[in-house]
């Protein structure tokens, strides 16, 4: 395990549950705290305190990539180099031409994926399988939208999206790169290949220096459908924890996700309800799952390398067409 961070909370119950076909040996992240911390709840057996001298001492297999993702391309060369498979968090670099580097550098024996695990979320698997029956007819239009009030000032003068995670205050890319990406991907699961027609972003707010606000108008090439996708962190009226809103209208019904929540309305209607904390863990535990799956049969990775590029470059057409450079704006 390289990083011991927030998302590594996530990564090493997901391992746990595969202790019958893998076992976290060793963990290397630059805080003895928190890696010492992670060992212990994990029972992990060595802690290092870098990805270089770790690899240097252990005989591995596998690698899973969770530390920052400005680190993300130094590390996939660092496990390629000793012809490592790698699990890597998304995205493969901090962009485009930086991801494309990298993943035209690693050869085979080395076997690369990209930890996308948003579309491994149990109801979207669900709405996918209700696709593929085609029980809502030609799909007529999509909309998606993504909103929250927490970077609203709360009753505390504190920004709730800025206590859960303060790097957000310095990211150069934040609402597009670091959250939507995971839904763009999504899209793409579940419609097919896009391309960005129009792109707006904003910035909410001087605590930040990227975008939290995003519209976006995607299209399907194969038959021109129109995806409308809304994302935006200082909503009124909305929670802080954000929640995902898809509806899919087609000819012969309308698909709705709202949260955790899965309906189908049409002449038989559908409803199905998901435990949003085991859906949110459970999401790991499958992507890690479906790694070591595809490792074994020798089957492709579902979020390959080259797949997860067509993503980010929907994400750079974001950036490039809403004329928004969040690393050249003033705080």
């Amino acid at each position: 395990m390289i990083g011991a961070g927030w998302v590594t909370g996530y990564h090493l119950p997901a391992w746990g549950r595969q202790r019958q076909r893998a076992e976290i040996v060793a963990i290397a992240d630059p805080s003895a705290d928190a890696a010492g911390q992670r060992a212990t709840a994990y029972g992990i057996e060595r802690v290092y305190a870098s990805a270089t001298e770790m690899l240097a001492a252990e005989q591995l297999d596998a690698v899973d990539i969770c530390s920052p993702r400005e680190t993300h391309a130094a590390m996939v060369r660092l496990a390629a180099g000793r012809q490592l498979d790698i699990l890597c968090q998304k995205p493969l670099g901090i962009d485009l031409p930086e991801a494309e580097a990298v993943v035209a550098g690693v050869m085979p024996p080395t076997r690369l994926m990209v930890h996308e695990n948003w579309r491994f979320r149990a109801y979207y698997r669900q709405l996918k399988r209700w696709l593929d029956e085609g029980i809502a007819g030609e799909i007529r239009q999509v909309s998606f939208e993504f909103l929250s009030s927490g970077m609203l000032v709360g009753p505390d003068g504190l920004r709730p999206a800025l206590v859960r995670q303060p790097f957000f205050r310095t990211q150069p890319r934040l609402l597009v790169m670091e959250v939507l990406i995971h839904h763009l991907d999504t899209l793409r699961y579940l419609l097919g290949e896009l391309e960005v027609v129009a792109a707006r972003l904003e910035r909410s707010n001087d605590e930040i220096v990227a975008e939290d606000v995003a519209a976006v108008v995607l299209r399907r090439p194969a038959d021109g459908l129109v995806v409308n996708v809304t994302g935006n962190l200082a909503v009124h009226g909305q929670p802080p924890a954000p929640r995902d809103h898809l509806r899919i209208f087609g000819s012969l019904g309308t698909v709705e996700l709202l949260g955790s929540n899965l309906s189908l309305s049409a002449a038989s209607p559908r409803r199905h309800s998901f435990d949003p904390d085991a859906t949110y863990q459970g999401s790991y535990d499958a992507a890690i799952g479906h790694f070591l799956d595809a490792l074994e049969s020798g089957n492709s990775f579902e979020t390959a390398p080259e797949d997860n590029l067509r993503t980010l470059r929907l994400v750079e057409d974001i950036y490039r067409l809403s004329r928004f450079d969040p690393a050249a704006e003033p705080r």
